[in-house]
């Protein structure tokens, strides 16, 4: 599903859109519009999405809630839909946890885990399926196979037993797209997420092919900020690269996050070639001699994921700080007075921001989905915009960060060059799924002297749960971007003599404050 322009993209990117608007024209107090915004995303008397219109206006007034950062209801509450709004009312970061949410009444309560017999069946004199079932589970009635449920063990052999792929398994999406087992069912057989294992990838949300799950949102507040008197800059994750369409190139960056009204634009990808050269420092003081092995420090899902399960090998991730923090200090440190919004593709980056250490360094996050809305709340054209050619200074490395596999290119490029005596061996996981096995393995002892290249969403940055674009056309962006920057490596970068400043500043992370 994902690169895939459905009506749940469309909804989600109208609600974004509706939500700016009310926040650019926010006044005196006045939050009426949120009455009105269910009825103009979902006009008229007939629904094409449900079977009613009454429960369409019901689900976007809860993802209008959770745009606005304020909690989701459930059915059974009973309260105006701006209960609570004038809280989130305000020009700084607010949003009431937990950051991922399920809309109960959106949740269309999947199979989990469910062998079933199609219309495929033919009724074959051979009944493969019946003879190699383990536990006798499958019976011949009326000409067909059927499954006796109380029975099934979900083995599976019936499946591969089958001449005409008959037999399937049907799996609830958001469950099999969480690395963390955190999905599981409510009473009424509806997802629900155990909040201790999430770790807010968002791949539940990337997947939900009913739009049941959304995170919650800092549109308001970013536009309030950026209304204010206090600039507002915006640090851009190097996997922007085409997410907002063919017209939105690397010359039309800055005017067009300017014609939001941010002060002015820096790429993340500065930050990321400062975090090379500090894992790369990182790696050569510690491994082998502190620690066995070295997994990188970017993707927040994947360290919390490693503190959650596998607390005596968290220590191996490196304690660099990660791109977006690197960029926020930089700017704050040439802005005291401003404030850093990181626009991302990242759903874990909100809760990474909001740690006690981190906070003052990035005052919101927004991913690039929610960015679109403010474009499409602007009206904001693209190719109606002036060029300007003066993004560049993070090295190709640093851009290529966005990618599965380019944290760890990255790394190994630099220390090649500044550590050349220095050996280095590489293995890398994409998903959660995967980055469990290979810390498994670590664990084992058989990654001994590695750099573990860990990230949350299969394909990287570029697949994170608020991207616009279909993946493959996001890495060959990314490759695009790299291949015209200044410098080829992190460690040609121009901005690398203010490392020192920012070790300097750096504050200890915090393992329980995430």
């Amino acid at each position: 599903m994902r690169g895939i322009y459905t009506s749940v993209n469309d909804i989600r990117k109208r609600v974004y859109a509706e939500v700016a608007k009310l926040s650019y024209d926010y006044k005196d107090g006045d939050l009426s519009q949120m009455d009105e915004i269910p009825y103009r995303v979902i006009p008229g008397e007939v629904t094409v999405y449900r079977d009613s219109v009454f429960i369409e206006r019901a689900i976007v007034r809860e993802r209008m809630r959770m745009a606005m950062g304020l909690s989701v209801r459930t059915a059974a509450e009973h309260a105006p839909v701006t209960q609570g709004a004038e809280e989130c009312v305000k020009p700084e970061k607010y949003y009431q946890p937990p950051l991922i949410n399920i809309i109960k009444f959106a949740c269309h309560s999947c199979p989990d885990n469910e062998v079933r017999v199609t219309d495929a069946c033919q009724g074959c004199f051979a009944h493969a399926c019946k003879e190699i079932c383990p536990v006798g589970a499958i019976q011949m009635k009326h000409g067909r196979s059927v499954i006796d449920k109380e029975k099934c063990i979900k083995c599976g052999k019936c499946m591969e037993a089958c001449p005409y792929n008959a037999i399937i398994r049907l799996e609830r999406p958001c469950v099999k797209a969480c690395g963390m087992d955190a999905i599981s069912s409510d009473e009424y057989g509806r997802a629900d997420i155990d909040q201790e294992k999430c770790v807010s990838c968002g791949m539940c949300l990337a997947n939900c092919p009913f739009g049941a799950i959304a995170d919650k949102a800092q549109i308001f507040q970013v536009i309030q900020a950026i209304k204010s008197d206090v600039p507002v800059y915006a640090a851009i994750a190097p996997a922007v690269t085409g997410q907002f369409g063919a017209g939105f190139t690397p010359e039309k960056m800055r005017p067009a996050f300017r014609a939001l009204g941010f002060e002015d634009v820096v790429e993340v990808a500065i930050g990321a070639d400062l975090c090379t050269l500090m894992e790369a420092k990182d790696y050569v003081e510690n491994v082998p001699d502190n620690i066995p092995f070295m997994g990188t420090s970017c993707c927040p899902a994947w360290s919390v994921m490693a503190k959650k399960l596998f607390p005596e090998q968290a220590k191996c991730i490196s304690m660099a700080l990660t791109p977006m923090v690197l960029t926020g200090r930089l700017i704050k440190h040439r802005h005291p007075e401003c404030k850093v919004a990181f626009i991302g593709p990242c759903a874990a980056k909100k809760l990474e921001a909001s740690r006690r250490t981190i906070r003052s360094d990035i005052d919101f996050v927004l991913t690039f989905e929610e960015v679109m809305g403010m474009f499409e709340a602007k009206e904001i054209d693209f190719t109606q915009l002036p060029d300007d050619d003066t993004m560049h200074g993070a090295s190709g490395d640093g851009r290529g960060f966005a990618v599965s596999g380019g944290v760890a290119s990255a790394v190994v490029n630099c220390i090649k060059e500044m550590y050349p005596d220095k050996e280095i061996n590489v293995e890398s996981a994409e998903g959660l799924k995967e980055c469990r096995k290979m810390l498994a393995i670590a664990k084992a002892g058989k990654y001994n002297g590695y750099l573990l290249e860990g990230m949350a969403c299969p394909g990287g940055c570029v697949a994170g749960a608020g991207t616009v674009q279909p993946i493959a056309k996001s890495k060959s962006s990314v490759a695009k971007h790299k291949s015209v920057s200044t410098n080829a490596h992190a460690y040609q970068s121009n901005y690398k003599e203010l490392l020192e400043l920012l070790e300097e500043n750096e504050l200890n992370k915090d393992p329980e404050d995430e």
